[in-house]
């Protein structure tokens, strides 16, 4: 059993951080913006949870136009993610200013970030706003993936700066009922 010790509670998300940092993309009346995104959470198979801070601009975007695109980097994008993150779609575009390809959606006007492992287009489905927790909650309604790696590299924040790099996927399909197996 491990031997724990107190830890303040703002520290709860480095342990409990639901998965990959994303980057989601929006576009309204003209303008696009993208955003580092640590903070999601599916909740089923085609809706996924996002907190979208007030402060930030690509809010406003995903509010008008009711879509966007999530969209999944591998490891090999960290160090963009991390300036992504750092800078306000309000101070120019940000596809200009790291270089990356826009992307047409097949479902949705909002761009995808082509260099990115996988894009899921989202129509939003309702919004939580409160003073407490911007939750908005999305439906994906297209998806798309390269067919390698089938297990990419991702990156998770742990707070303070620090990412974690997903390290190797271990299968227990053999544990698993067939009922409860998706493809």
């Amino acid at each position: 059993m491990p031997r724990t010790h107190p830890v303040s509670v703002e520290e709860t998300r480095r342990y409990l951080e639901p998965g990959p940092v994303v980057l989601l993309s929006s576009a309204h009346k003209g303008e696009r913006g993208i955003m580092t995104l640590g903070w999601h959470m599916m909740l089923g198979y085609d809706l996924v949870g996002t907190y979208i801070w007030s402060a930030n601009r690509s809010r406003a975007l995903a509010l008008g136009s009711r879509q966007c695109v999530i969209n999944l980097p591998a490891a090999d994008m960290l160090d963009t993610v991390a300036r992504i993150g750092n800078c306000s779609s309000a101070d120019g575009d940000k596809f200009e200013r790291f270089g990356l390809t826009a992307v047409d959606g097949s479902e949705v006007d909002a761009p995808g970030i082509g260099e990115c492992h996988a894009r899921f287009e989202c129509r939003l489905h309702e919004t939580r706003l409160t003073a407490d927790y911007p939750l908005f909650v999305w439906r994906v309604v297209a998806a798309h993936a390269a067919k390698r790696p089938r297990w990419p590299v991702t990156v998770h924040y742990r707070g303070g700066g620090a990412f974690m790099v997903a390290g190797r996927t271990v299968s227990r399909r053999r544990l698993f009922r067939p009922d409860m197996l998706e493809s």
